[in-house]
């Protein structure tokens, strides 16, 4: 138990590096517990969009004279992932599961729901 708490909340405190580390945990570790699958996958949910959001932004933030516009959206959109997902990570550290409040369920609806 204690060992599926620890992945589950290294998952959601993964989201400061975007949605790699969550789909790392859920793609490997899943298997060893309900709770890890669970906030795994929420975390991925979560961090899905917004790490696309943040690569199409910083490659758009290369054009001349509108470039900074596009950086300075990929580097808000990083902060707030950062922020919750840190809320998440210390929710889910005591036990308990997290759904984040903004979350679009990309994989839910790519990949199938749960």
């Amino acid at each position: 138990m204690r060992d599926d708490r620890a992945l589950a909340t290294l998952s959601h405190f993964g989201g400061v590096a975007g949605c790699l580390p969550a789909a790392v945990i859920y793609a490997t570790v899943r298997q060893r517990g309900r709770f890890t699958a669970q906030e795994s996958r929420e975390a991925l949910n979560f961090t899905l969009l917004p790490t696309l959001v943040i690569v199409v932004c910083i490659g758009l933030s290369v054009i001349p004279a509108i470039g900074w516009v596009f950086g300075l959206a990929a580097a808000v959109v990083w902060l707030s992932i950062t922020i919750m997902s840190l809320v998440a990570g210390v929710v889910v550290n005591r036990g308990n599961p997290y759904q984040y409040p903004l979350n679009t369920r990309l994989l839910d609806r790519i990949a199938g729901g749960r």
